[in-house]
């Protein structure tokens, strides 16, 4: 007897764990019979998952504690067993804006705060020529790559709500946006920043790994009640997802695993594109310059898959610090109380050691985050909007 499930998805690589578990029949050893639901926006993927047309969807981290905490819609607490992506994320520049950069850098251009000062400097240029303020695409305002542009930006004295314009656009509509100069940069999950690439229109200007070392992506969310009355279907869901993302680190299994994704009713662009994603071998300029990285997006290996409340805490103290919500330590309880590490563990046959580092999230400015100390995390930074 199998177990029917729909959960839905957005087209984005870090998905593959999800589409996967489906595809090559890793659910389906669980008796667990899912049916994958295409969406574009994350907001229709989080309100079907609220009401129940979804039992489980692949969500933004920040989205999941959002939820749970009832910030900017309302409250239906979630959990996060299994995280879906570490990375992955890029910021993309258009030709102009990537130039403009340039020619202000002074330093390594792969330098988060090098690149973060030069653009404060095209920001000031362009308020002095009397020109429209920058327009910078992101996903969802509750998402990674939302707090992900706040903290570069910032960290060069860039105010994000003040000295640019942040738009809210669906992953797959940001290449087009960007090619009509509706924003001049996004920041996005892959495979949409190679998509600009490759389409001789942008320019990426920064994997994620160079602001955050591990930064947690998308997390497979179930709702907490659901959770609860289907134990023994959760932890199936899960076993097939550890099999999954153990089948897709192996590096012989790459090949096969880009052409699921490729399929039009999955992420739907070419296999060579997905498959450097996964490589972590990326080209960054139409002009055909590479870069490699090790660190781009980490599926299951350096324990990836494993929930970290720290990254959950990480994301609060985003939120308080950029005025979506106040400094509350109950709701900092409820947003690490998402991430839940325990049923990972009792779901697997074999538990996995916690990463232990003296930064689990190593931010490139800033002191070390520690999670206990929230208050002390926005004081160290002069940019912020936060309500104490």
């Amino acid at each position: 007897m199998t177990t029917p499930l729909r959960i839905g998805f957005i087209p984005l690589v870090d998905a593959a764990a999800l589409i996967v578990a489906v595809d090559r029949g890793f659910a389906a050893a669980e008796g667990l019979d899912v049916t994958l639901v295409r969406e574009v926006s994350w907001s229709n993927v989080r309100d079907k998952l609220n009401i129940g047309l979804f039992d489980a969807a692949h969500l933004l981290a920040p989205v999941a504690i959002a939820s749970s905490l009832g910030i900017g819609h309302v409250r239906v607490p979630i959990v996060a067993p299994f995280n879906l992506g570490l990375n992955g994320n890029a910021i993309t520049v258009s030709s102009a804006l990537h130039a403009a950069i340039m020619e202000e850098l002074d330093g390594d251009r792969f330098d988060p705060m090098a690149t973060a000062l030069a653009l404060a400097r095209v920001v000031a240029k362009r308020r002095r020529n009397g020109a429209e303020l920058l327009t910078f695409g992101m996903t969802f305002p509750f998402s990674t790559h939302n707090y992900q542009l706040r903290f570069w930006m910032a960290a060069g004295g860039v105010d994000p709500d003040e000295d640019v314009r942040l738009v809210v656009l669906p992953p797959p509509y940001m290449v087009d946006s960007l090619a009509s100069g509706h924003v001049d940069a996004f920041c996005v999950g892959a495979p949409w920043n190679s998509v600009a690439v490759d389409s001789g229109v942008g320019h990426i200007l920064h994997f994620v790994a160079d602001i955050l070392v591990r930064a947690v992506e998308k997390v497979l969310a179930l709702r907490q009640d659901w959770s609860e009355k289907n134990p023994d279907v959760r932890a199936a869901l899960i076993r097939a997802h550890i099999r999954a993302a153990e089948f897709i680190e192996a590096p012989q299994n790459r090949p096969e695993v880009a052409r699921i994704l490729a399929r039009p009713e999955r992420i739907g662009v070419d296999a060579s594109v997905i498959q450097r994603t996964l490589d972590g071998r990326m080209k960054i300029s139409p002009d055909g310059t590479t870069r490699e990285s090790s660190r781009y997006l980490l599926v299951g290996r350096e324990g990836a898959a494993r929930p970290d409340p720290v990254q959950a805490a990480w994301l609060y103290a985003q939120m308080v610090r950029w005025g979506q919500t106040a400094l509350r330590p109950e709701a900092l309880k409820t947003a690490t109380g998402v991430f839940r590490p325990d049923l990972y563990d009792a779901a697997s046959a074999r538990p996995e050691n916690p990463v232990h580092a003296s930064d689990a999230i190593g931010a490139f400015a800033g002191p070390a985050f520690d999670p206990n100390d929230i208050q002390g995390h926005l004081a160290a930074f002069r940019i912020g909007h936060w309500k104490a």
